[in-house]
């Protein structure tokens, strides 16, 4: 269990939603890997409207009153060899999220008493880690998962800039590849969302210019217009028929309403053929977003045909002894061997149903 830290910051407005301090959760390296850093940006989700936010304020996800005070380290932030291979003796950190757009606004709403300050809580969570020694980093992973993996893919170049060129600088982004997609009712519900969170939390001005000089700033959320473009080796992990997309992007109830996807949103064992034909559809979108991205030796991905979300911070999918593979090689192995350029690391599964492999995910 690792200590929360709170980031003495509110006066550069670095606050969660409701104005509480924002914080971090910090386990420090050994041997040699007391000058390597991982830091792990919390994923959970984005709000989108006045009413959204205002509820938000109200749990973990918005406010440092209601986070944990104590959290267990577990898959790649675990500190034991067995269960993280490479990363167990780095400083691991986990940044907590309570912005509610991926780290990334600035703006506010003072009738309803909402800060929206993501940009200045990652500002002021780096700089503050760079004070208790990650400035002395000679090698540093930014990762994240969900809306954390997409906060991964959006601040990859600006951590890389935090560090002198001799420092050796990666990113991770985990179940962060969220498509622009046609939902089953062919409507843009993701698309639609974004637009709400990129507007009310003034995210435009903070995304990489390289898209919005060209691209409307909603666009630009969204990972497939910027991966190309990072500069910073970067590893996609995605599972080709994530589980969140599918229940709230691909398939949310707004688009279902005679709930003929209820069953298949919960249980993939559940979907007819034609529901696997839409999904197969959504996987060859994936893979045809990153076939650019993967022509950069310096790039990395591990794209499973699970039905999962999340795989690095879960110790069953990391590494475990019945973990997922892509033949025969666990995602910690893959990030490990990417990292440390041991070998190749571009690991694309057949289509589902070929990997026994997985833990899909069964929502009650």
């Amino acid at each position: 269990m690792v200590g929360l830290t709170l980031i003495p910051a509110g006066m550069n407005l670095a606050v969660c939603l409701d104005g509480t301090l924002p914080g971090y959760h910090l386990h420090r390296g050994f041997g040699s890997g007391a000058n390597s850093w991982l830091i792990q940006l919390e994923g959970g989700g984005w709000c989108n409207s006045i009413r959204t936010c205002v509820y938000r304020k109200t749990t973990r996800r918005g406010s440092s009153r209601y986070m944990e005070k104590q959290l267990a380290f577990t898959g790649i932030l675990s500190n034991r060899a067995e269960e993280n291979p490479d990363f167990y003796n780095w400083n691991r950190v986990k940044v907590r999220y309570c912005d509610g757009a991926s780290f990334l606004g600035d703006s506010e709403n003072k009738a309803a008493q909402l800060q929206f300050r993501g940009q200045r809580i990652w500002v002021a969570a780096m700089q503050d880690l760079m004070s208790k020694g990650m400035r002395n980093a000679h090698q540093a992973l930014l990762s994240g998962c969900s809306a954390g993996g997409l906060a991964t893919i959006l601040h990859c170049d600006e951590f890389s800039e935090l560090f002198p060129r001799t420092t050796k600088v990666k990113c991770l982004s985990d179940a962060g590849l969220f498509l622009d997609s046609l939902d089953v009712a062919g409507v843009r519900t993701l698309r639609n969302m974004y637009s709400g969170v990129v507007s009310l939390q003034g995210v435009g001005k903070n995304l990489p210019r390289v898209c919005t000089n060209h691209l409307d700033p909603t666009l630009c959320f969204f990972p497939q217009h910027i991966i190309a473009s990072v500069k910073t080796p970067l590893f996609i992990l995605n599972a080709a028929y994530d589980s969140w997309q599918i229940q709230s992007s691909l398939a949310p109830p707004s688009a279902d309403p005679h709930g003929l996807w209820n069953d298949c949103r919960k249980n993939n064992a559940r979907c007819n053929p034609s529901q696997i034909q839409f999904l197969q559809g959504f996987r060859n979108r994936m893979l045809r977003t990153v076939r650019r991205f993967s022509m950069s030796k310096a790039n990395g991905m591990f794209i499973n045909s699970c039905f999962a979300h999340c795989q690095t911070e879960r110790q069953d999918t990391w590494f475990a002894d019945d973990s997922p593979v892509i033949r025969n090689k666990a995602i910690a192995l893959a990030v490990g061997d990417w990292y440390f350029g041991r070998s190749a690391a571009r690991a694309v599964d057949c289509a589902y149903p070929c990997d026994q492999t997985c833990h899909n995910l069964v929502f009650k």
